[in-house]
């Protein structure tokens, strides 16, 4: 079998297979030798009938037909894994007629592949991560978080009014247009804290001044959009409130001494809750540095990129994002809606983020590749076989043959070179660690797409 690659525009490639005339003719005298054992001529048992007859019988082009269709789908994937090709979609192919004895086979096919696109520089990339262990200030802010857990809400004097950092109890009448009192807003007493987001920055505006005994009455116009907690389910309706400040409270901080950590929080004294905040701190660090140095070095590697990226490789991107999230809902037992709920967002929302997260994951696995190719970075055959002994299958060699045969070997390629390059990328990075004043959070996004590839059919992917 020969192959000639030709790449056309918009990262597609046109490839002419031909198959050698004796492979041709075995496979037409192998096809006709099926056809006598698949079914019964009159006058001739059964694998025995002559050509002439299973052609008089079935058509003359049964035969020829079916082995023009074998030849190309078994080419197909021997193709794509001998000439190293990725590609995106399904592939297109022109009207080569039928296979002819004594005759090679040509045929030829289109089909989007992945671009070798390239970095505008592979130096090492500089990043900025927290310093490991933990810092004064990464205690201290710990400890200001504990202390305002444990805080409690002192009455002011009554000529004290309402501050932006001031809490008040207040009494709180609201109706709707009709006049009808919404029992949701309405209530003899609630400690507010303006900012807070229980109720809108409008709201705060109309109550900021009040003190002990005055009352507000205003109307607010809902926006379509409030995103206030008890605002929200009003969205778009117009509200009146009557607002009585039963008293204006102070929010009081106990001090970190050693009966304070010893009663309170369980600790020998102030000095042991300090060393624990700490040890806590460097646990935590010691657990999402290493994510959140994957993740910034990925960010800036993916800067580089240039060139556009196929929207087919988003496309598949978010596919996989998607069919990741879905699964692990299943296994947590939580409804699409329940998710939404909980994290505060509605289902557009959901889909921009997922829509810009598979973006970010084709922008970087481009780049991965780019920097493979400049470093000089392969997958060996050993380290290909490894990934299908990692995934605990129950016959890895008889598992790795299927996806050769297949033409999906280059999935497992693809991903130990990217796995490769990301560490090696990491371990060129220049880093600056940089002092936080709070504790480090892994920055928030839908998990990362294509770290395993689902296979196909039934058997496990291995993973990439």
């Amino acid at each position: 079998m020969n192959t000639k690659v030709e790449t056309l525009e918009d990262s597609r490639v046109k490839v002419v297979v031909t198959i050698d005339a004796k492979d041709v003719d075995a496979r037409i005298k192998k096809t006709y030798k099926q056809f006598a054992q698949r079914y019964n001529f009159p006058g001739f048992r059964k694998g025995k009938a002559p050509r002439p007859v299973i052609d008089n019988a079935l058509g003359a082009e049964a035969v020829l037909a079916t082995v023009s269709e074998d030849l190309v789908n078994d080419a197909y994937p021997q193709v794509i894994e001998a000439e190293g090709l990725f590609p995106l979609g399904r592939p297109e192919f022109e009207d080569t007629g039928l296979v002819e004895n004594g005759k090679p086979y040509e045929f030829s096919f289109t089909v989007a592949v992945k671009p070798e696109l390239e970095l505008d520089s592979y130096e090492p990339v500089a990043i900025e991560l927290p310093a490991e262990g933990a810092t004064d200030a990464e205690v201290a802010e710990q400890i200001e978080a504990l202390r305002a857990h444990y805080s409690v809400f002192e009455d002011a004097s009554a000529a004290t009014k309402l501050k932006p950092e001031n809490f008040v109890d207040i009494a709180v009448v609201a109706k709707d247009a009709d006049g009808n009192q919404i029992e949701g807003l309405t209530s003899e007493s609630r400690l507010y804290g303006p900012g807070s987001g229980m109720f809108s920055e409008a709201f705060d505006e109309e109550i900021m001044g009040i003190k002990k005994g005055q009352v507000r009455e205003f109307t607010l116009d809902v926006p379509a959009d409030e995103a206030a907690v008890l605002l929200a389910p009003h969205a778009g309706e117009k509200i009146a409130f009557e607002v009585t400040c039963n008293v204006v409270k102070k929010k009081e901080l106990p001090e970190v001494t050693d009966e304070w950590a010893k009663d309170t929080m369980g600790f020998e004294d102030a000095a042991d809750l300090r060393e624990r905040v700490a040890e806590s701190i460097t646990a935590q660090k010691a657990d999402i540095l290493p994510r959140m140095k994957e993740n910034a070095t990925l960010d800036v590697l993916a800067s580089r990129l240039v060139g556009e990226v196929p929207e087919s490789m988003v496309e598949e991107a978010e596919a996989n994002l998607l069919q990741d999230f879905f699964t692990q809902l299943q296994r947590q037992g939580l409804s699409f809606d329940t998710y939404l709920m909980q994290a505060g967002i509605d289902a557009d929302q959901f889909k921009d983020d997922v829509k810009m997260q598979a973006a970010d994951n084709a922008k970087q696995e481009l780049a991965l590749e780019a920097w493979a190719r400049h470093a000089g970075i392969v997958a060996t055959p050993e380290e290909v076989s490894a990934e299908f002994v990692k995934a605990g299958l129950p016959d890895p060699a008889a598992t790795e043959k299927e996806w050769r045969e297949s033409g999906r070997l280059h999935l497992i390629r693809e991903g130990v070179v990217r796995f490769k390059a990301m560490e090696d990328v990491m371990d060129k990075a220049v880093v600056t660690e940089v002092e936080l004043a709070a504790e480090p959070e892994e920055k928030a996004k839908p998990k990362k797409a294509a770290k395993k590839k689902a296979a196909k059919d039934a058997e496990p992917a291995p993973e990439e």
